[in-house]
């Protein structure tokens, strides 16, 4: 499960988040990294548990969840805090799967962790290197896309961010569990709900053949899904 989402953020939120992590106090981004991946990364990150963190987190949901793409893509069912890291010179994350169950200390929810996504916040041309590469079925898939765009995939993928070489790379991560468990059901209710969209604006929601399509999605959800 693979899913590149271009202008997932609009321009003016990207600004507004910048303007906000300029001014914000920054910590070792390792405390996220799990048990077992502490070692392979080098990075910072604003604190998980602080206001602003939270603040900006709650701010881009509402972008994410009014965006078709994004709801097709992942189905979400509970969605960890967004968080936000940079990364300079040096900085790196090491190839590693994240860790299956994640626990939000503020809250106390514990979430299992199907899907991983990135947003970008900064331009191409703002650092060199710092590619996020994802390994799934087809073999290794190489991003540094525009600002705004969001990368969503398997969080059981091997997955890596390169070393940055020049400039500064900043970002939100985030965490989720989708209503659907397996990547490949997920899939198919991804390419399903996508062929929805784009034919409804061309047959009516009228058409007997769109309204069939959309009665197997919601049987989909229903057979596979988890609430």
């Amino acid at each position: 499960m693979l899913a590149h989402i271009r202008g997932a953020l609009e321009r003016k939120e990207i600004d507004v988040l910048r303007q906000a992590m300029a001014q914000a106090k920054w910590e070792d981004g390792a405390s996220t990294a799990g048990a077992n991946a502490g070692d392979l990364k080098r990075n910072q990150q604003l604190a998980p548990d602080s206001e602003l963190s939270r603040a900006l987190g709650k701010r881009l949901l509402s972008s994410l969840l009014a965006n078709p793409a994004f709801i097709s893509a992942a189905v979400p069912l509970h969605i960890y805090p967004p968080l936000f890291n940079r990364y300079g010179v040096g900085d790196h994350f090491d190839p590693h799967v994240d860790n299956s169950i994640r626990g939000d200390a503020v809250t106390g929810a514990r979430i299992r962790v199907d899907l991983a996504a990135t947003l970008l916040l900064s331009e191409p041309d703002e650092y060199e290197g710092g590619e996020l590469i994802v390994e799934d079925i087809y073999g290794s898939r190489r991003f540094k896309p525009p600002a705004g765009d969001l990368i969503v995939y398997s969080a059981g993928s091997l997955h890596m961010v390169t070393p940055v070489t020049s400039g500064l790379r900043l970002a939100s991560f985030m965490w989720l569990q989708s209503m659907i468990r397996a990547d490949e059901a997920r899939s198919f209710i991804c390419d399903l709900d996508e062929s929805i969209q784009e034919l409804a604006p061309r047959v009516g929601a009228d058409d007997a053949d769109l309204r069939r399509l959309v009665t197997v999605y919601h049987n989909l959800i229903r057979y596979w899904g988890e609430a």
